[in-house]
């Protein structure tokens, strides 16, 4: 086992605020730990291309996506954990029926199976990045699909959880939920680097605020939740600090000692 420390930071409403812009101070504290000799990476529920230019204006190459489902390790790609296609095609074919549109997500690129739905527009809209998925009802076909978005209001996935027992499904916006493989998670992708590298669970760190923050934050030993994170994020951590756009960054890492 090695002595150095390895800190997860997740995207939204950890590292960038309500505006999608990051904060200086989060900036400067990341790269003070590298300074340091830590590693830094990356675990959030966005797609690789969806991040690409945060990783690198902090220059991390280490990080897991989809929620665990594709993980890469200084560059390289580490663990790869695909959807059901036989499942996968099912439920399209019923949220089709529904009026319920989908997103295929693999680790190039995006794909919705609808040509315009305002439901599509509005969440991805709120992520404020440039791309935006054009269509190919196909896509899904013949090639690893990490992760789907289905768009739909609040309650109304009871059906699909009901139904397909191969996925698992996070809400991340009130229109739009993350469609995953069932256990997966990025507690699983997280445990794939750190076993990779060697280190220790009392030099493991991890930073999120969200319901797909949840499993992270309950496995890593110096978990904190962001001021701002959803109540049951707050819970599963180890600590608490700021919220994002109040230094909480920069706090955290003081509060767990690795900043001063």
């Amino acid at each position: 086992m090695t002595e150095k420390s390895i800190i997860f930071f997740d995207i939204d409403g950890t590292l960038l605020d309500h505006d999608k812009k990051l904060p200086l101070t989060a900036k400067e504290a990341i790269f003070s730990l590298k300074d340091l000799g830590h590693e830094v990476a990356i675990a959030t529920g966005r797609a690789p291309f969806m991040f690409a230019d945060l990783r690198e204006e902090l220059e991390i190459d280490t990080f897991v996506s989809y929620n665990g489902q594709y993980v890469v390790l200084n560059g390289q790609v580490l663990y790869k954990n695909p959807l059901d296609q036989e499942a996968l095609h099912s439920l399209t074919e019923l949220a089709l029926k529904n009026d319920h549109p989908i997103v295929f997500m693999d680790h190039e690129d995006m794909k919705a199976n609808v040509a315009h739905h305002d439901y599509i527009v509005e969440s991805m809209e709120s992520l404020k990045i440039a791309q935006f998925p054009s269509h190919d009802p196909l896509y899904h076909e013949d090639r690893d699909i990490y992760q789907s978005l289905l768009f739909l209001q609040d309650q109304e996935e009871t059906i699909y959880e009901e139904e397909y027992k191969q996925f698992d499904f996070i809400r991340w916006h009130p229109l739009s939920i993350d469609v995953i493989p069932a256990g997966g998670s990025k507690a699983i992708g997280i445990d794939k680097i750190t076993t990779e590298l060697g280190i220790h669970k009392g030099n493991q760190y991890a930073f999120g605020d969200g319901l797909n923050d949840i499993e992270m934050l309950r496995q890593i030993t110096n978990s904190v939740a962001m001021g701002n994170a959803h109540p049951s994020a707050k819970q599963a951590a180890a600590f608490v600090t700021s919220s994002v756009d109040e230094d909480g960054i920069l706090q955290g890492l003081k509060k767990v000692g690795l900043l001063k």
